[in-house]
């Protein structure tokens, strides 16, 4: 590392210790609560049968889905960028196009067409379809980046595809299978909705019980203590997973397509396997919303409130996908430019807010705004503010991978020509890791038009979404009426998805 990086520039630590204050202000919310209610009150409502039976079933299916998000996302990115499996261009499309389909909304095709689809296993499948893709699309980036000639290399001293994959191929997907992963495991141990509508008890479930019955009470807020205490094994398991390497190289390697495996006998069954999981993950909610749409007969649907709930889910979508992205700018640049304990503590900060419940991070930003900064309560503040907590982990996954990818070098080469750190980054580094911030915001974007939990408590009164609108006519088993609502949140998280995979369709054609 040169002079000019190993001095930490003390604006981007004060961006990035700004950010972080504000990721944690749930966190602080919960530790507040669970100090004011006593040892004993906690000791009494922590450890007891049912805080128990909330964490087996949490446990089980975060790490079910883990591990099955894990093989079919790396599994699907491997068979679409390193084999001769037909129609590359379309698979790329259909492995990531679930992310458009809200896991609540996935959980509703599937319950209003098969009553059975409930409990854990219900739980289980129904969840890893709707987040397998948080692993496929930072392996499949992965897989575009390595050089062709490792692999080539590997093979031509006699190792077998499989091998190769292993030995080879894998130990560099580590961060990239890590930070997907991750994702799905946050994500699970905040998803209120989808598993509400299965019926599938976890804590996210029961501290919207509690507070649905005390509004704060302590039972709720003893399970949020608990839920943060997942979040931090999975944050130290995450960052031992990653390891320390670097993975960055300066140019764009061998400048020609990878030597693709051939499936031969095995074309056949490697695409029924795929046609399978787009069906389930795609065909069913998709299908159940098609069904609903022209048969049901509950639904007198205003075209105003579906035009009014469209334009307020857009405009605040768009608005927290920026101020997320611009939010984990400082924090990925320090993690990746100025490894310390300083920066993976701001870093890993950042993730709290995105493993509490949505509820949990409205009811500490409400808390703050009665307190603290009464002007911001009631108004559009404090909701786009619990979107960039909730969701700026995607953000900085994303930014964080981009910046590891634009090599420092050119960074050097720019301040031994006397740029400075701020007009670097902005005329170097951020141009680089374009794609990589485009890909953070689309996530953010996705997130939004679909949040639920947080809407409904930091809204403004009169603010309706589509996600809380398609909430009030679902929970009542009015399915018609929330079938269009739903496919509008389709239809706007479809372009995000479809950006998402242009750089992957790109490659797949050569």
């Amino acid at each position: 590392m040169t002079e000019a990086r190993a001095r930490i520039p003390l604006w981007t630590v004060g961006a990035a210790a700004a950010v972080a204050a504000v990721a944690v202000v749930p966190l602080g919310f919960v530790l507040w609560s669970t100090v004011d209610a006593g040892w004993g009150e906690v000791r009494r409502l922590v450890l007891r049968a049912r805080t128990a039976e909330l964490l087996w079933n949490t446990v089980r299916l975060t790490g079910g889905a883990v591990v099955l998000s894990g093989i079919l996302g790396t599994g699907a990115a491997w068979l679409v960028e390193r084999s001769t499996v037909p129609g590359r261009r379309w698979w790329t499309v259909l492995m990531a196009a679930p992310l458009a389909v809200p896991a609540f909304v996935n959980s509703y095709g599937w319950v209003s067409l098969v009553p059975a689809a409930s409990g854990y296993t219900g739980a289980l499948l129904i969840v890893t379809l709707s987040y397998f893709p948080f692993v496929y699309l930072p392996v499949a980036a992965a897989l575009r980046g390595l050089d062709p000639a490792l692999e080539e290399t590997a093979r031509s001293l006699g190792d077998s595809p499989f091998r190769t994959f292993r030995r080879v191929v894998l130990p560099q997907l580590r961060p990239a299978l890590a930070g997907g992963c991750l994702l799905v495991a946050l994500h699970l141990l905040a998803e209120f909705g989808a598993l509400q509508l299965l019926r599938f008890p976890t804590f996210t479930t029961a501290i919207y019980d509690q507070y649905q019955s005390s509004f704060s009470g302590p039972a709720a807020n003893m399970l949020a203590a608990v839920l943060v205490l997942c979040c931090l094994l999975l944050l130290l398991g995450e960052l031992r997973a990653r390891g320390k390497a670097r993975y960055s190289r300066v140019g764009a390697g061998v400048a020609r397509p990878p030597s693709r495996v051939r499936l031969g006998a095995w074309t056949g069954p490697v695409l029924a396997a795929l046609g399978v999981l787009s069906v389930l993950a795609l065909g069913v909610p998709l299908g159940s919303l098609a069904y609903w749409l022209v048969a049901g007969t509950s639904s007198d649907v205003s075209v105003s409130l579906l035009l009014e709930t469209t334009g307020t889910s857009l405009g605040l979508g768009a608005l927290a996908a920026f101020c997320a992205v611009v939010a984990a700018i400082p924090v990925s640049w320090l993690a990746e430019r100025y490894r310390s304990r300083t920066s993976t503590v701001l870093e890993r900060s950042t993730y709290f807010g995105n493993a509490l419940p949505g509820i949990v991070v409205a009811l500490a930003l409400v808390t703050v705004g009665i307190r603290v900064v009464p002007i911001w309560y009631q108004t559009i503040v404090l909701l786009v503010a619990a979107y960039v907590i909730l969701y700026l982990p995607r953000a900085v996954v994303n930014v964080r991978t981009a910046f590891a990818q634009a090599p420092p070098i050119l960074e050097d080469v720019a301040h031994s020509q006397g740029l400075g750190r701020v007009p670097t980054l902005l005329r170097v580094t951020l141009p680089l890791a374009a794609p990589g911030l485009g890909a953070a915001a689309a996530l953010v974007f996705i997130a939004v038009v679909t949040e639920l939990t947080a809407t409904l408590l930091l809204s403004p009164i009169g603010t309706r979404t589509l996600a809380t609108q398609f909430w009030t006519d679902s929970d009542s088993a009015a399915y018609a009426a929330a079938a269009p609502y739903a496919a509008v949140m389709v239809l706007l998280s479809a372009p995000a998805t479809y950006l998402l995979t242009r750089d992957t369709r790109r490659s797949s054609a050569l």
